[in-house]
This record gives structure tokens, sequence and C-alpha cells, in this order.
């Protein structure tokens, strides 16, 4: 790779940060986001890792790179990758998305149908920053599932899909506070290896990368607050819009959450997601678990969670990527 010149713009949903690149992202072609992805991965992976490390990022960073659709009746494609490789979907991600291109002019108040790699996501941009997210199809996979931790401790949760692939945990005996980060941090690194070490995956052998613990909220005006453990070991300063849409996934299947109400999930940091949940149809159903490559799964229904959130762009750059420099695609410390 010669020397490059990328354009990003960075934002932040409920305190985690976005960098979408808007130019100067390489060539992957004209096909399906799916493939796409598997481009960019195997062939550019440098250009993820030269914008989201060090000396350049940081291990809280989400990055984004906007693509053209493949599917006509999409607006945008967008492809996420962090620190440690690429996601399926990104809630936050396509908040801050949305306030990016508003900030940019590139759309106005109004439903935008945005194309990933796991499906299309429909985006209704309220006003500047504020954003409704019509999730990917979402479902809970197992439930009651327990794992040993290396000190002989037994966590029992449930697994669910949300866009990415959760374990969520309510029973754990922590008190889910900021200033607890690092041994939260290490708490949930515990429950992920343990889940390797018992070769306990989602449906089809999907990397279950994300953790969530959840606790009473520490404001009146959320239902629960959660700390969630993202794959590159940084947790999540939002609620997390996939870990919602998880999490919106077990209270359907458990009869706590009726469809259509509202549920107030608040982050570690206090800011808050909106999030409710209607029944997908067989159509969409039958997408959603095809796309996985896995048949019917469910341990209750398949739902489309509906996510609000707000964000705010924190800065426009050019990132100079030379060829010359040591550190050019990234400090990988994963």
């Amino acid at each position: 790779m010669s020397d490059v010149i990328v354009q990003v713009v960075d934002s932040h949903t409920g305190g985690e940060p976005t960098r979408i690149i808007i130019a100067g992202g390489p060539d992957l072609g004209s096909g399906p986001l799916s493939e796409r992805l598997l481009v960019l991965r195997e062939r550019h992976d440098e250009y993820r890792s030269a914008v989201i490390n060090e000396p350049r990022g940081s291990d809280v960073l989400v990055g984004g790179l906007l693509c053209e659709p493949y599917d006509r009746s999409c607006d945008v494609g967008i492809i996420f990758f962090n620190n440690a490789g690429y996601l399926h979907m990104c809630g936050h991600g396509t908040i801050g998305l949305m306030s990016t291109l508003y900030w940019l002019g590139r759309v106005r108040p109004g439903v935008t149908r945005v194309e990933t790699p796991v499906g299309i996501v429909e985006a209704e941009l309220l006003d500047a920053n504020r954003v409704r997210l019509r999730n990917v199809p979402s479902w809970r996979y197992r439930t009651g599932v327990s794992v040993t931790l290396s000190d002989g401790e037994e966590v029992c949760g449930d697994i669910a899909w949300g866009g990415n692939w959760f374990y969520l945990v309510s029973r754990h005996g922590r008190e889910l506070q900021l200033r607890d980060w690092q041994n939260l941090s290490a708490y949930a690194l515990e429950i992920r290896a343990g889940l390797e070490r018992a070769g306990i995956t989602g449906a089809g052998g999907g990397e279950i990368d994300h953790i969530e613990l959840f606790g009473p909220a520490a404001s009146g005006n959320a239902d629960s607050r959660n700390f969630v453990m993202c794959p590159g070991g940084a947790y999540d300063r939002s609620p997390c819009g996939t870990g919602t849409s998880a999490k919106l996934a077990c209270l359907a299947a458990d009869g706590r959450l009726p469809a259509g109400a509202i549920w107030r999930q608040e982050s570690i940091v206090g800011s808050v997601f909106e999030g409710s949940w209607e029944l997908a149809g067989e159509l969409e159903s039958a997408a959603a678990l095809g796309l996985l490559g896995v048949g019917e799964v469910a341990t209750g229904p398949v739902v489309v969670p509906t996510i609000t959130g707000s964000a705010w762009v924190t800065g426009e750059s050019r990132l100079i990527l030379q060829e010359s420099d040591p550190f050019c695609h990234g400090i990988r410390s994963i």
C-alpha cells in the first residue's frame, strides 16, 4: 500500500465513538456486502488496522467503511470493524453513521435504508442527533446456559442474536458501576474464555464475542443498566444497539415485555437507548436465519427490534498513511 489519504468523520453515540471512512478506502468491488467484507478482511485488512489501532485510534473505537449498496432499494452500505476484526452489525455505529451523513448534508430527516453484511436495517433520522433504528431480526438461541470460570465460579446466562452473538447474564453478584470498569472487564473476559473452553457457541458455530451483564438502573428513567464487553477487550460506553436487541429478544421469549412496549436500557456511563420489538414476518425470519446458515433454532419468537438513541459528530480528519512510517498500518495488539 503506497501513501494514502483517508477521510473520516468521528462521532459518539451515548459515549461510544464511531469513525466512518467517507473517502480513501480500498476498492472492494460491487458484490454483496457480505462478499465485500471478506475482500476487506482478506486483502485490505491494513486499512482497518491503520484507521482503528494506535497511533491513530484506540481499542474503544469502532470504525465503518461507507460503501455503495448492492441492494438497489438501499441508500447506503456500511461495513463495521474494530481493533479485533469485523462486526456483523453495529447499532450504535449505525446511529453514528446517520448523524455523520446528516452533518455532511447527505441525508435529511426521514428513513434511510442501510445495507449491512447481515441484512438491511432502516434508520430514521428524527433530528440532527436522534435516530430510530429498525434492526435486523433477533432471537434467543439458548437459555440457562452454564459456564465454569477458571476459579470454579458457575455463571448462567442466555445466548441471543441481536446482529452479533451475545451471552447475557443477570445473576452475577457484581455492582455495575463505572468506577469498577476494570474488574467488570476482567470478569466479562473470564466468562468469554469459559465459553471458549467449553466450546459453547451461537447457532451454526457462531462465535459469542460479546458478553453482557445486567443490573438495576442507576437512574429513574431506565429499566436496567448493562455492561457490555466488546470483541476487542474494550467495554461499550453506549447501551449497545445489538446488545439491547438481544436483550429485547430474551424479554420477548420470557413474556416479560409485550410487543410495542418501551424498554429503556442504560449503559455503564449512564446513556440510555429506548427499545421495543415487533414480531418478524415469516419471510423476514427465514431470510435472517438462512443468512447465518442455521435452521429454526430460536427458543422464542424472532423479533424485529427498534432502538432509539442519539449521536453527535466530534470531528473530521484526513488520516495520512505513509508507507515509510513503521506504524503506518497501526499497532496490532490482538
